[in-house]
């Protein structure tokens, strides 16, 4: 088969996309039952993604307000990934899994730096 072929095939693969969907609703319900970290960052992106939609002046920056938000969700999905998959490999302390776990906790914080930039950035533009 072609890749032109694959391609296409994968395109119209309706199956694939519910089956993915399904996978990735599940994620979330696991993330939402058992990171308590998710949940807090979830209601900060409730409480503020509303916010964010109507203080920005135009579609530029609603997108950067509100997508920085989900940045963050997305990076802490991640996290919680890596903490499982490090938890599930042993339990007995390593140094490799402890720079695991801090990395993916460091892009957290990261992207939680970049709502602080973004917000701060699109709202000091009001006051000047």
């Amino acid at each position: 088969m072609g890749t032109l072929q694959k391609l296409l095939k994968s395109i119209t693969d309706v199956g694939r996309i519910v089956r993915a969907t399904r996978y990735s609703l599940a994620g979330l319900r696991v993330a939402l039952q058992t990171e308590a970290a998710f949940r807090q960052e979830l209601v900060l992106f409730v409480v503020l993604a509303p916010l964010g939609a109507w203080l920005g002046r135009n579609g530029i920056e609603r997108s950067l307000l509100v997508g920085s938000l989900m940045l963050v969700l997305m990076a802490e999905l991640v996290n919680s990934a890596v903490e499982a998959a490090v938890d599930r490999a042993g339990t007995e302390p390593n140094e490799l899994a402890k720079k695991a776990k801090d990395t993916a906790s460091a892009a957290v914080f990261i992207a939680l730096a970049l709502v602080v930039l973004i917000w701060g950035l699109v709202l000091a533009d009001r006051w000047q």
